[in-house]
């Protein structure tokens, strides 16, 4: 299918082939029939991109705190990868459209295929030909509204969302500053409240429209008649002003000041200034009130993504009830976005859409539309979905590495980590042949497929699974697929390499186990399993293991993890999308001191502070008892500062102690002398992927035995379970 997209490190618009989402149990498919350009959200979007990297850096230096952040974490060279990974991505861009439901998920009873639908928000209604939508962004179009009205409806969520901020009264009078697409809806929903309404704006051309729209007044803020005639509407002023201008200026926010009676609101939709004077608003004590977006539920992930509405007794107009409400309103007729509709064009010619609201025309211009074709007199394939499909991206063939035999690789799950982390070392070794990338919406797959020279890219899992030619199926998605991705590779006989955590309970991990033992047995040669516990194989862990493992004694193993704050509401602290910090990151602290110690723990005790509403039991200490008599304890803390290096590990035994600073520096005590190591930071990764490289290759066993992998993963659930219940926990062997 085709889409919008734009290139990060330059702003290039292009039509780019991409492989249509995958079908998700939370929402549908949906094949567009328009998409509404948002003039003013896209257009900073993408002159932001167009910028060189210091104009980048300067309009977001909140992006270069967190770049230099992440270089004092993971080096320089690490972070150049990511940087340049983000800066060679195809973004999408768009966030409102209409179309027809060609599939549903497993969780949609409300929406039916063949249904007409307005859907919304960034990153999922974009300008492209199919788009995968949840549930609660979803909305059927009642009789008499046609798809490129409705693909007007997030617009209209936005500007609805305004007016009930402005909790207006049958009689009042509104001022709408700003008359833009937001702006001119605005003005329509204030009329159709039973409100009075004076437009202003910069553009003569806008007042004009906006009077043919209802207006009372409409004008510019510098005509000098604008306060003498809103005394005349209204004596004591404006009972509300919304401002829905677009502006760096703080010019809005004064002149609603000056023109709002005493103890008048004053809502804010419109990215403007906010340089608030205070003689005004204290003298005439002013309500301001912000709208967000297109209503509660915005940036909600259980609303968003997960499909959980609000009950309707709690809160009434949520974003999916906004844009209803909107659509009834098209409906009534009590709203006319057509008026509104400058300029439609094809989504071939898409770039001449936004040259024209860049300004690279000098064309006016309001409500621009990108038209779709759908399958004339063909509803059985529109109703049919999408078929998985796959994408050829280059004409490379395991015959052009340099092995004879490559392994070839097909990668599940494209984020950052994939990208940086593993990538990057897969891609410069000649055994390996990079085959194709599956990421669930598609768009990403290309980015990485292209970026990292995939022959080919797809949106369903399944078409690596089937493909006789992959033999390394590696699994870089979220924490909740882990374990079926890895039974499903398993079970037609691939080697599988899967980023920890392996198995979020129990039930899953033995599923796991089953399907590799079954593979064991069955499989010529049997598959390689492997989990991505990569500070095993860092530089700097060898030299240390040999010091301590000399004195023949148990160990003694202090590990500090100063992991810092990630929130509540983080997919990571999910207990069913990421399973909580324990599960996704501290299984590594576990693994390496099984590592180190070489035998598995017997029991465990953890102990955590208090959550005092902000932190998500992610501060705490566990103990680790081994069979040897070793004694380790791992204290994770997510209250510190950043400053501090992430990681410390001491280890003592025998008369000798090993410390590792944050994979920089290794420094030996032993015989009254001290001896240091020093590399840049390296937590092993690129080793982890050599020594998964080699044992595909060769035919050999995993580079970690099963048997550690089932100890870390037993003992990881161990930890969180001895959590739960404030008890020690043994770990049968």
């Amino acid at each position: 299918m085709k889409q919008v997209t734009q290139v990060q490190r330059n702003g290039q618009l292009q039509v780019t082939e991409v492989p249509a989402p995958l079908l998700r149990p939370e929402g549908v498919l949906v094949r567009t029939a328009y998409s509404l350009i948002s003039a003013g959200t896209e257009r900073t979007k993408v002159e932001v991109a167009k910028k060189n990297l210091v104009g980048k850096a300067l309009a977001r230096p909140d992006q270069v705190r967190q770049v230099v952040a992440t270089a004092r974490q993971i080096g320089i060279a690490a972070t150049y990868q990511k940087v340049t990974a983000r800066l060679d991505a195809l973004d999408p861009l768009g966030y409102s459209l209409a179309g027809v439901v060609m599939a549903v998920g497993a969780k949609v009873t409300e929406i039916a295929p063949g249904d007409w639908v307005a859907c919304a928000g960034g990153g999922y209604a974009n300008h492209a030909e199919v788009v995968y939508i949840p549930r609660n962004l979803c909305v059927r179009v009642p009789e008499g509204v046609g798809l490129d009205e409705a693909a007007f409806a997030t617009l209209g969520a936005i500007a609805l969302q305004g007016v009930r901020q402005a909790s207006l009264t049958l009689g009042e009078t509104v001022g709408v500053i700003g008359l833009g697409l937001i702006g001119l809806l605005t003005v329509q929903l204030v009329r159709a409240a039973g409100c009075r309404v004076v437009g202003l704006d910069v553009n003569p051309a806008r007042c004009a429209l906006a009077r043919q729209l209802g207006t009372d007044i409409a004008t510019t803020p510098d005509d000098p008649s604008v306060e003498p005639a809103v005394r005349r509407l209204c004596a004591a002023g404006l009972d509300a002003v919304i401002l829905t201008a677009a502006t760096n200026s703080s010019g809005p926010i004064r002149l609603a000041g000056d023109l709002a009676r005493n103890r008048g609101r004053v809502i804010v939709v419109g990215a403007v200034g906010m340089n608030i004077p205070r003689s005004p608003f204290y003298e005439k004590e002013l309500d301001v009130r912000l709208a967000r977006s297109y209503g509660p539920g915005r940036y909600d992930t259980e609303y968003e993504e997960k499909g959980h509405d609000y009950p309707i007794a709690y809160v009434r107009w949520t974003e999916g009830r906004n844009i209803a409400a909107f659509l009834d309103l098209m409906a009534q007729r009590k709203v006319d976005v057509n008026a509104l509709t400058s300029h439609r064009f094809s989504l071939a010619a898409a770039e001449q859409a936004y040259a024209l609201i860049e300004g690279k025309t000098g064309e006016p211009y309001l409500g621009v539309l990108l038209e779709y074709a759908l399958p004339a007199n063909d509803n059985q394939r529109l109703l049919n979905g999408v078929q998985p499909e796959i994408l050829r991206l280059n004409k490379q063939t395991p015959a052009q590495r340099n092995a004879q035999t490559p392994v070839t690789v097909g990668l599940i799950g494209a984020g950052n980590f994939a990208q940086s982390m593993l990538l990057p070392h897969l891609r410069q070794d000649p055994r390996v042949h990079l085959h194709t990338v599956v990421t669930p919406g598609g768009l990403t797959a290309r980015t990485v497929g292209d970026r990292a020279s995939f022959a080919h890219c797809a949106s369903d899992p399944e078409l690596i699974f089937s493909d006789p030619a992959v033999q390394l199926v590696m699994i870089a998605s979220r924490h909740n697929s882990h374990a079926e991705l890895t039974t499903r590779a398993l079970q037609v006989g691939k080697s599988v390499f899967v980023e920890k955590p392996l198995a979020l309970s129990i039930d899953e991990l033995q599923t796991v186990l089953d399907a590799y033992y079954t593979a064991q047995q069955t499989g010529n040669p049997p598959p390689v399993l492997m989990v991505g516990f990569n500070r095993r194989f860092a530089p700097l862990i060898a030299p240390l293991r040999d010091c301590i493992k000399q004195t023949g004694e148990p160990l003694l193993l202090q590990y500090r993890v100063n992991a810092g704050y990630i929130a509540r509401d983080h997919w990571t602290q999910d207990p069913e999308e990421g399973g909580g910090r324990i599960l996704g990151e501290l299984c590594h602290f576990v693994d390496l001191l099984i590592y180190l110690v070489g035998q598995p723990p017997l029991e465990v005790q953890t102990y955590a502070l208090p959550d005092l509403g902000r932190y998500s039991r992610d501060n705490l200490v566990t103990t680790l008892c081994f069979r040897d008599g070793s004694v380790g304890t791992i204290t994770y803390a997510a209250n510190g500062d950043k400053s501090l290096e992430k990681e410390r590990l001491e280890v003592f035994s025998g008369g000798r102690v090993a410390v590792l600073d944050d994979f920089r520096q290794l420094t030996l005590h032993v015989n009254d002398s001290r001896k240091t190591q020093k590399t840049s930071p390296d937590k092993g990764h690129k080793t982890e992927m050599q020594a998964l490289v080699a044992s595909v290759y060769q035919n050999l066993p995993s580079p970690i035995p099963i048997e550690q992998i089932i100890w870390t993963m037993q003992t990881t659930f161990a930890v969180q379970e001895s959590l739960l219940l404030g008890q020690t926990i043994k770990i049968q062997a």
